[in-house]
């Protein structure tokens, strides 16, 4: 029997309601388990620009760890401590999306930071960890950037990317590759000065200074988007670092 168009507009918005009814509840019964694996993820990558969290095997492990060993604080561009949004909601660095942070005028920004905390002494901060984002090749690249107490040697780093090359430009994830990062490079001119750490054009480049680290070949773009992110953001953090410098760290508690 040949249906008529109204059975058929009926049944379609029926079904579209039921289908999209089910995908929204989906949704929302999958997203504290979403929100926990981004949670993980990202402090994994916090740790990781400092330690070694290969021999850690269960998310618990990476959790604690990072509750013992890390205090975070929000700060702006004149690098002071900023603890409540304008609702005067508590700021948690955690929860600051670097995406949608990027989006908005350097000037207006919220800049997280990692301090990482001695393991004896949690009083002492070994190491302080700056998020940032920028554009890659094909899409967006982030990274964390950890420097020693002294905020201006380089401890360690995490790249992520999305959409970047396999092979090219997504090599900014491997561990190779973020070791350079590591061999006693520098931020700060002797004259003190900002001068970030700048990837080169090309591989296998021996006579680096402290602020260059060797290239990717066959991924300049990529190389490029890591150089401006770096340089951007270590300006947006250098009022935080200065003024700590200026009271030899910062209270943590």
């Amino acid at each position: 029997m040949q249906r008529s168009n109204i059975y058929i507009l009926v049944f379609s918005a029926i079904m579209t309601v039921l289908i999209g009814g089910a995908m929204s509840l989906t949704s929302v019964l999958l997203k504290p388990a979403q929100d926990k694996q981004v949670e993980l993820d990202t402090k994994k990558k916090i740790l990781g620009a400092v330690m070694d969290i290969s021999t850690f095997n269960t998310p618990e492990e990476i959790l604690n760890l990072y509750k013992a060993r890390v205090k975070s604080v929000v700060v702006d561009i004149e690098g002071e401590i900023i603890a409540t949004d304008e609702k005067g909601n508590p700021l948690i660095a955690e929860k600051v999306n670097a995406q949608k942070n990027h989006k908005i005028d350097r000037e207006e920004r919220l800049y997280p930071i990692y301090m990482i905390l001695n393991e004896s002494d949690p009083n002492v901060v070994e190491a302080y960890v700056f998020p940032m984002f920028g554009l890659g090749l094909w899409d967006w690249i982030s990274g964390y950037v950890a420097l020693e107490s002294d905020l201006n040697t380089v401890k360690g780093v995490a790249f992520d990317h999305k959409g970047e090359t396999p092979g090219l430009g997504a090599r900014i994830t491997e561990e190779k590759v973020r070791n350079r990062y590591k061999e006693n490079k520098k931020i700060f001119s002797d004259a003190g000065n900002l001068e970030s750490i700048t990837m080169v054009k090309g591989e296998g480049i021996t006579g680096l200074s402290m602020h260059e680290v060797d290239g990717l070949s066959g991924a300049t773009i990529t190389a490029k988007g890591v150089n401006k992110m770096l340089k951007e953001y270590l300006g947006c953090y250098q009022s935080f670092i200065m003024n700590t410098k200026g009271q030899n760290g910062i209270a943590i508690n």
